[in-house]
C-alpha cells in the first residue's frame, strides 16, 4: 500500500465529464479510482495510465448500498487514503416529459441516482476523511459535487433531474458547514450547456439557443471546460473558501435585460 501519492476518486467515470476529469487529475499524479456501472469506464482507466497514472476501474452502481460500502473498502485497501472526492455520477429522465406527466418511477430512479446515493456515499467518505486529517494535518482533502444549471434554473421537461440536481447544491452547503472546522472544503461546479451524450436528445435546441445570444460566451461547453475548474479546486486555488459554487457555463447564470 502507498500512502504517499494522493488519491482521487471519481465516480461517473466512464465518460463525458467524469472521464475528463479523471485524465485531468491523471496528469497530475493522483492515483485514481474511477467507479462506474458501465464497463466502458475500462476505457477511462487504459487513457489515465498512459498518461502516467495509477488507476483502477472499480465496477459500482451507487444507488447499492453494499457496492458502495466496497467501493469505500476499495480504495482504503489499495492507497490507504483519499484526498479528493467527486461525486459526479448522474442521470436524467428518461424521456423529457411535461411536469404534469412525471412518472413516480422516473422520479425516484433520478433522484435516487443523482441525490440520495451521493449523500450518502459522501457522508462514509466525509468520517474517513476526518479520521485522515486528524493523523495527517498537512493533507488538504476536499469535496466536489457536479451540479448543473438546472439548479436553479427550471426546465418543466426534466422535472425530476432539476429537483436532484437542486438538492445537490443544498447537499453542498451542509458538508461544507459540518466539515469546515477539520479542514475538508467541499466545492460546487455547476455545468452549463456542455456536449456529452445527455444532452445529445436537445442538441438542436442548444444550438437555436446559442445562435440566439442566450450565452454571453456563444458556444457550447465541453467536458474540458469543467475538468479545468476541477483542476483549479485541487491544486488549492480557493484556500480560504468552501461552499463555493463554481459556474461553468459560458456566462449564461448573469441576468441581462
Amino acid at each position: 500500500m502507498n500512502t504517499d501519492r494522493k488519491t482521487a476518486l471519481v465516480t461517473g467515470a466512464a465518460r463525458g465529464i467524469g472521464q475528463e476529469i479523471a485524465r485531468i487529475l491523471a496528469r497530475e499524479g493522483y492515483s485514481l479510482f474511477l467507479a462506474d456501472k458501465l464497463p466502458e469506464a475500462n476505457e477511462t482507466v487504459q487513457a489515465c495510465r498512459a498518461l502516467g497514472a495509477t488507476a483502477a476501474f472499480v465496477p459500482c452502481d451507487i444507488t447499492d448500498a453494499q457496492q458502495r460500502e466496497n467501493l469505500i473498502q476499495t480504495v482504503s485497501a489499495g492507497t490507504g487514503r483519499l484526498d479528493i472526492l467527486v461525486n459526479n455520477a448522474g442521470i436524467n429522465v428518461r424521456e423529457r416529459r411535461d411536469l404534469l406527466e412525471v412518472e413516480e418511477g422516473d422520479y425516484d430512479r433520478v433522484l435516487d441516482t443523482n441525490l440520495r446515493s451521493p449523500f450518502f456515499l459522501t457522508q462514509k467518505i466525509a468520517s474517513w476523511m476526518i479520521q485522515q486529517k486528524e493523523a495527517f494535518p498537512e493533507r488538504n482533502p476536499c469535496i466536489i459535487n457536479i451540479a448543473s444549471l438546472t439548479s436553479y434554473a427550471a426546465s418543466i421537461h426534466m422535472a425530476p433531474y432539476c429537483l436532484s440536481k437542486t438538492g445537490v447544491s443544498m447537499m453542498t452547503q451542509l458538508f461544507a458547514q459540518r466539515l469546515a472546522p477539520h479542514g475538508i472544503a467541499v466545492y460546487e461546479i455547476r455545468p452549463g450547456i456542455i456536449q456529452t451524450d445527455m444532452t445529445t436528445a436537445a442538441r438542436e435546441k442548444y444550438d437555436r439557443f446559442i445562435a440566439e445570444g442566450g450565452l454571453p460566451i456563444p458556444r457550447w461547453g465541453t467536458p474540458a471546460d469543467v475538468a479545468q475548474a476541477v483542476l483549479g479546486l485541487v491544486r488549492g486555488f480557493l484556500p480560504y473558501s468552501t461552499g463555493e459554487v463554481i459556474n461553468v457555463d459560458g456566462g449564461f447564470h448573469m441576468r441581462k435585460l
